[in-house]
């Protein structure tokens, strides 16, 4: 042993062996490392806004701005534009009770957007006008596509729409579909910015606009279900190329649940199904839940009673996470709020009337997997803004009517206000940089 510690060589290799030694010991003891968590998206101040509305003379049109609300009357049938800060919210609301365009229907200003889908009665049953607007100063190319239960049928027709600086087009869909008794509509902008609305007139009477739809996702929430008589219709998109079952939940005042006989729904690939879930709801005010291992887009046509029904629609939206506002509410509004998940919800409510200061803003509680609705007591017409507080809520504005010939009503998904924006994270990838 002494010969070997007299061995410079024999030294080192001694080292060599204890240091290996405990490092490894110290590389079995130590804890696992656990990875950063990925970035999230970032909530970003939005800095302008441009709205834009299908024109209706002589119509009003109410422009919202943080704390303040004015309105505008439509001198002509041009698209109304409009242009502020962050928060800018604008919309409308008509009223007939005679004739064939008897009904509320209720318009929010949207913004150009890359994409828009809308969901609801096809132009074998509706009378479908999609209206399209480029407001900005540079030319834009869109492409329209419909899908019906057959699958996608619309024709070339659509495709490579031009749209000059400030032109506004007027396409009665029944020339690009119109067997389709049910429908989606997807508008994609190639180039420039075109904002995107449509209104319907059912064959059996009623109209109302249809909002836009939240983009194809695995789980869509469609929120601000009336309760009350007359029917529900669940409409369900499957734009892939894949067949998908949908998961379907309920969630009502009183329970969240699956509605029997309609826990789950077949969707064909590049294609819309109905479902019937009037009894499924039993006449509460409610939200469906989908889930789907491909992605999908959903809306839902909700008729009232009477002689002569009206009609409204709503569709997918994201959660209250940013805030939402209305511009244009009136006598008979009401907040449909939902809370999911295993907490219960909050929101902060404030009224803005057209003449006199805003409200005080006041605090809702929704218990978790529950549904309530919420009156909004105010005259003449005024804007409400929700705030989340506290949840996972979503809601949606619900505007009745109640005449002796049958209810007129209209309904609005809580959108996600223009306050803010999330903005995804960007990585060391030159997909930052490169088309």
């Amino acid at each position: 042993m002494k010969r070997f510690l007299d061995n410079r060589f024999g030294l080192l290799v001694l080292v060599v062996v204890s240091l290996t030694a405990m490092y490894g010991i110290a590389y079995a003891t130590a804890p696992a490392v656990t990875p950063a968590p990925p970035p999230g998206p970032r909530k970003v101040a939005v800095e302008s806004v441009t709205a834009v509305c299908p024109g209706t003379k002589g119509e009003q049109v109410n422009v919202y701005l943080p704390g303040t609300l004015n309105g505008e009357t439509m001198e002509s049938g041009k698209p109304y534009v409009t242009k502020g800060p962050g928060g800018l919210e604008a919309g409308y609301l008509t009223r007939a009770t005679a004739g064939a365009g008897r009904g509320l229907a209720g318009v929010r200003c949207t913004e150009p957007a890359p994409e828009t889908w809308l969901v609801g009665p096809g132009p074998a049953n509706a009378d479908v006008r999609l209206h399209l607007t480029n407001a900005d100063k540079a030319p834009a190319l869109a492409d329209v596509q419909v899908y019906a239960a057959e699958g996608r049928i619309s024709s070339d027709a659509g495709l490579g729409l031009e749209l000059a600086p400030g032109e506004h087009r007027e396409i009665d869909l029944k020339t690009l579909a119109p067997s389709a008794d049910i429908m989606a509509v997807s508008v994609t902008t190639t180039f420039g910015r075109v904002a995107v609305a449509a209104r319907a007139t059912l064959e059996t009477g009623g109209v109302d606009w249809l909002p836009a739809a939240a983009p194809p996702a695995t789980r869509v929430v469609v929120p601000g279900i009336p309760g009350g008589g007359g029917l529900r219709r669940l409409l369900v998109a499957t734009p892939g190329e894949a067949d998908t079952v949908v998961q379907i939940k309920a969630v009502s005042k009183d329970a969240e649940y699956a509605m029997k006989g309609r826990e789950t729904l077949d969707v064909p690939a590049g294609s819309v199904t109905a479902l019937d879930v009037t009894t499924g709801v039993a006449g509460s005010a409610a939200a469906l839940v989908l889930t789907s291992q491909t992605p999908i887009v959903a809306g839902l046509i909700a008729t009232g009673t009477g002689d002569r029904p009206d009609v409204a629609f709503t569709a997918g939206t994201p959660s209250l996470a940013l805030g939402s506002a209305v511009a244009r509410n009136t006598t008979g509004s009401h907040l449909l709020l939902t809370a999911l998940g295993q907490q219960p919800g909050k929101v902060r409510v404030q009224v803005v009337p057209g003449k006199g200061p805003a409200s005080t803003p006041y605090d809702v509680d929704i218990p978790p997997g529950r549904t309530r609705t919420i009156p909004l007591k105010a005259r003449g017409d005024f804007a409400v803004v929700v705030t989340p507080v506290a949840g996972e809520v979503y809601g949606g504005r619900l505007v009745e009517e109640r005449q002796r010939t049958g209810v007129l009503l209209t309904m609005q998904p809580l959108a996600p206000a223009r306050m803010f924006t999330l903005l995804p994270p960007m990585t060391d990838t030159y997909n930052v940089v490169m088309p």
